[in-house]
């Protein structure tokens, strides 16, 4: 199988997972909207147009699309942008995100809200654009990226892993409404820590033991499979990159 003649739109691709899976998913021979807000070079490095650049440099369809996840107008125009230049959408990879791993009691409310802004209501957001044109297109498949840390309730609260299990029950959801639209729905994880950019900027200083970090090409080797997949295959799964289920 591969991905000749889809399109996929992959929001927060200008660095990290989201520029490892932009990557991988057009060597597979989709087409690729490399989704962010990221146009400059900033603390973080990274752009939507240095990706784009390096996809194209290797014989890749690739379109940078500035997209703010958390604002309707933003995502719309990117959606727009894309559809016009590709002629649609197959895929989705809801990846942009914000870490935020302080404890509760000494989390501010600006963080707490960015972090529900950007990493809850930004997937819906893209989700929803998409929707009617992945619709059209007769199916395909919508891949939202979420946290083994939703899962680990002995370590206590934080707004990230809050806001990534407010994920999971969407898309859960969205598989059972979308399957007559042959869409498959999926949540996936990294199965270890993937030190990303944004993880080395967010991340509090914590110190991650070798055995327990995972190179970005896992997660992109795992969005490829399940982007393959439509209603008919494997749907409503929360999957991890290096155990998936199928």
């Amino acid at each position: 199988m591969s991905l000749t003649g889809k399109i996929a739109f992959v929001a927060g691709a200008s660095r990290g997972i989201g520029a490892t899976v932009a990557a991988a998913l057009a060597r597979e021979g989709a087409a690729v909207a490399v989704a962010a807000r990221s146009e400059q070079e900033g603390k973080v490095p990274g752009t939507i147009y240095s990706v784009a650049e390096r996809i194209t440099a290797e014989g890749g369809r690739a379109l940078p699309v500035v997209c703010d996840v958390t604002s309707e107008e933003s995502v719309e125009n990117a959606v727009t942008a894309t559809v016009s230049e590709f002629g649609g959408i197959d895929i989705l990879v809801a990846n942009a995100g914000v870490l935020w791993l302080g404890p509760i009691e000494s989390t501010p409310l600006r963080r707490w809200q960015l972090c529900l802004n950007v990493n809850l209501t930004g997937v819906f957001l893209v989700t929803k654009a998409v929707i009617p044109h992945v619709r059209a297109r007769g199916g395909g498949s919508l891949i939202a990226i979420t946290t083994t840390g939703v899962e680990m309730i002995d370590h206590g609260a934080n707004a990230y892993w809050v806001s990534k299990a407010g994920v999971e029950r969407l898309y859960l959801g969205l598989a059972a409404d979308l399957k007559d639209d042959n869409i498959a729905v999926n949540c996936l994880s990294p199965s270890r820590v993937v030190l990303t950019e944004g993880w080395q900027a967010g991340g509090g200083g914590l110190q991650v033991p070798p055995e327990m970090v995972e190179p970005p090409e896992a997660m992109a080797n795992a969005v490829v499979r399940l982007a393959m997949q439509d209603a008919s295959g494997v749907t409503g799964t929360i999957q991890r990159s290096e155990a998936l289920t199928f």
